[in-house]
């Protein structure tokens, strides 16, 4: 008999836990071992979020001045590039009276400015960083301790895992970052991807980049990289679907020039207005592709009304190319532009380039309001 296989519901999904909660629970962990000296296999912390969450540890090792502790982090149902990753913490006694807090192997160090991290310190972002120092600080006072400790957060594979993330380009080296705001990841989470956003465009400010290019994905960053061979890395930011939100960013941190790049399917929806361009938030329009097709000189009937008919937005764009209507695409990143420019209320500059899946430049325009 043949099972057929149901496609999981978003609010069916596993939430998962952030690095900084693995963090916080492997440091109440390895400072519980090392005050004790008894290893502990588990670690309950309080979360952002509003809630009690109890961790288990994969290790625990207590020395006479020190101790580690080890969690796998779980990141649910998430397509996380850090889901499976080993977070350690070592605590160790210090000669000062004080907690410090630094990354250690597979911990990125921030290079650039614009993160919320200063320039030489560990990528052990704010919230995370509270939650780990405010933790061991209860502990601390919990055993009526009053030695100084050192904590080292660390992430075996964390360097081998940073590849997969946007880590280099935002100026972070040689590991993940330990993140979360929350404590708990959510599958899929727009508005983590929102907050990616605003972190590229801050780094992209801090770099003194007033002209920023703004993608749809991977592939058409690609295509942007070598129409604009004089823009450093930092000026390249995947905007996914969130084409109205990022513009109103890049407005308002200061960037003087934005140009979009992507393809027909999302670009066409861009035209019309439509700002966030997912494939389940609106259609493409093919009453308006063949609006805009008469608006060039399209008089033929039966073409308009392959238009009409057409499967997908880039299929329109085939049968247009095909018949020398190159124009069409001058007009439609035309439109974009202004709706654009019309999400935002003005005051940037806004070019828009249009891309084949295989990387041919269909057209571009552009639109000056500053």
């Amino acid at each position: 008999m043949e099972e057929k296989t149901k496609k999981k519901d978003k609010k069916e999904m596993r939430t998962g836990y952030t690095t900084g909660a693995c963090a916080t629970a492997t440091t109440k962990a390895a400072l519980i071992a090392l005050i004790t000296g008894e290893p502990q296999f588990e670690a309950t912390i309080y979360l952002p979020v509003g809630k009690f969450v109890t961790f288990e540890m994969e290790s625990c090792v207590v020395e006479h001045t020190a101790a580690e502790a080890g969690t796998i982090k779980d990141a649910g149902d998430d397509p996380d590039a850090t889901h499976g990753a080993l977070i350690k913490a070592t605590v160790s006694w210090q000669k000062e009276t004080c907690i410090t807090l630094d990354g250690g192997i597979g911990v990125g160090r921030v290079t650039k400015e614009g993160l919320p991290v200063p320039v030489g310190e560990a990528a052990i972002n704010p919230v995370p960083r509270k939650m780990i120092l405010e933790t061991a600080e209860s502990v601390l006072a919990e055993y009526g301790v009053t030695k100084g400790i050192s904590i080292v957060i660390s992430v075996p594979d964390g360097e081998k895992m940073a590849e997969k993330t946007l880590n280099k380009r935002l100026g972070i080296i040689g590991g993940i970052s330990i993140l979360g705001t929350r404590g708990t990841v959510i599958p899929f989470s727009s508005s983590a991807y929102m907050a990616s956003i605003v972190q590229a465009i801050s780094v992209a400010r801090a770099s003194n980049c007033e002209h920023v290019v703004i993608t749809t994905g991977g592939r058409s960053e690609k295509y942007a990289m070598q129409q604009y061979p004089e823009l450093p890395e930092e000026a390249f930011i995947e905007m996914g679907d969130f084409v109205g939100f990022t513009l109103k960013q890049c407005k308002r941190q200061g960037i003087k020039r934005v140009s979009l790049v992507g393809m027909m399917g999302k670009f066409s929806k861009v035209a019309q207005g439509v700002m966030m361009v997912h494939s389940k938030s609106a259609p493409v329009d093919f009453g308006f592709l063949a609006e805009v097709a008469k608006e060039i000189g399209v008089t033929d009937e039966q073409l308009l009304e392959q238009i009409k008919q057409a499967n997908t937005a880039s299929q329109v764009g085939d049968i247009l190319y095909e018949h020398g209507y190159h124009s069409f695409f001058t007009q439609l990143c035309t439109y974009c532009c202004e709706s654009g420019l019309k999400e935002i209320k003005g005051g940037l500059s806004i070019e828009t380039s249009l891309y084949t899946m295989k990387g041919l430049l269909l057209g571009k325009a552009g639109k000056d309001d500053n």
